[in-house]
């Protein structure tokens, strides 16, 4: 049985707690004091808690619930950051009106955190031994550039986890990843009027931007449909070039995003723009480009048969009384991360509306059905 006032108190006052992460918006305070409270949370459950200062007021908190041994160990992993708070009417309110309850981070996601402590709590109250260890993972960073879990991922292990991402109570088991690229071309810095002696490099950019469209719509009619992600795609994200008026421009740079669906790899993408290079260079020598990826990010795909995937089915499917739903995502989460470190991860979290919008609000039915959900899903998989 969830304790629904622990859940809703605990929510309301993480909400009610600063924490915009600081490389999105300049003098935003960071996971520090909600990571204090966290941690107090975890250690009047009776949890080892360890708390992993990442950088000035930037903190991962770890919970451990030890197990008494030969079971199988679970992770349930969630970010204490929020995105920033502008245009919004009442983002640290926390106030509860027609089931919802309102405020910066209740639906992304200190709801689900609430929820894994408010599990822990029932499973606790109701004296239920586990045999394998369950770890609850409070991570910073996650809206930016994830260090948060990149951290736990080097220090903790588990057989499986459940990243609590609000999936509006689908199973998450694939997202696609992504790749940013800078390509530049090299052209020959002249007067204007010298056209004997200019090569203009933002001319050579245009004609493998032509290419590029041709690969971007190829992606996206002749590549194959993923079942949970669509197509794979691509955009050309910025353009610099030249210097002056009267200037042949010397060098231009674009910046890419490549979208990559399971099965597809950074170097798979990486050869695709090399060989429109190769190809413009073979019909002008004087074309000349680089393309140099800058970060990925791997997609995601929990096998169909791995047990935790087979166990929130079945939890899923009996909580909501019909057949659990599958659901991919086009963005990249944290749970990537995890399934590298070679973690069976999937994500599922509760209802809500107003990720990084000005009105953010989760359903508290939601929370508390996903709640549930997760008190069954530990009791089994850690035996």
């Amino acid at each position: 049985m969830i304790d629904q006032s622990y859940l809703l108190n605990v929510l309301a006052r993480m909400v009610q707690i600063d924490s915009r992460n600081p490389d999105l918006t300049a003098g935003a305070p960071g996971e520090a004091e909600i990571g204090a409270y966290v941690a107090e949370l975890m250690a009047e459950l009776g949890l080892e808690v360890e708390t992993e200062t990442l950088g000035e007021n930037r903190v991962n908190v770890v919970g451990l619930w030890r197990g008494t041994g030969n079971g199988r160990s679970l992770m349930l992993n969630g970010h204490l950051d929020t995105v920033g708070v502008e245009g919004m009417a009442e983002p640290y309110s926390g106030a509860v009106r027609d089931g919802k309850l309102y405020g910066r981070g209740s639906y992304d996601m200190k709801g689900s955190l609430a929820a894994m402590l408010a599990a822990t709590k029932a499973l606790q109250d109701q004296g239920v031994q586990l045999a394998g260890d369950l770890l609850l993972t409070a991570v910073a960073d996650e809206e930016y550039a994830s260090i948060g879990t990149e951290a736990i991922a080097r220090r903790y292990t588990a057989d499986a986890a459940i990243v609590t991402e609000p999936t509006h109570m689908e199973i998450v088991c694939a997202h696609r990843g992504f790749v940013w690229y800078d390509v530049t071309v090299v052209g020959r810095a002249a007067h204007g009027s010298l056209y004997d002696v200019g090569i203009d490099a933002n001319m050579r950019m245009g004609r493998f931007l032509a290419e590029l469209e041709k690969l971007e719509v190829a992606l996206r009619t002749e590549r194959p449909l993923h079942p949970l992600t669509g197509y794979p795609s691509l955009h050309a994200a910025t353009l610099h070039g030249g210097s002056g008026l009267s200037t042949y421009a010397d060098r231009c740079t674009l910046q890419i995003e490549r979208r990559l669906n399971p099965g597809e790899t950074e170097a798979q993408a990486t050869a695709e723009l090399q060989a429109i290079i190769d190809q413009l260079a073979v019909a002008d020598p004087t074309f000349q480009a680089t393309v140099k990826p800058l970060f990925s990010r791997t997609p995601l795909e929990a096998p169909a048969d791995a047990p935790i995937v087979q166990l929130v089915d079945k939890v899923v499917s009996q909580k909501l009384g019909q057949s659990a739903t599958y659901a991919g995502m086009r963005g990249w989460t944290d749970a990537a991360i995890l399934a590298d470190a070679g973690i069976d991860a999937l994500l599922l979290g509760p209802i809500g509306e107003g990720a990084h919008a000005a009105e953010e609000w989760v359903d508290v039915q939601s929370l508390m059905d996903f709640a549930a959900m997760l008190t069954e899903i530990v009791a089994e998989f850690c035996g």
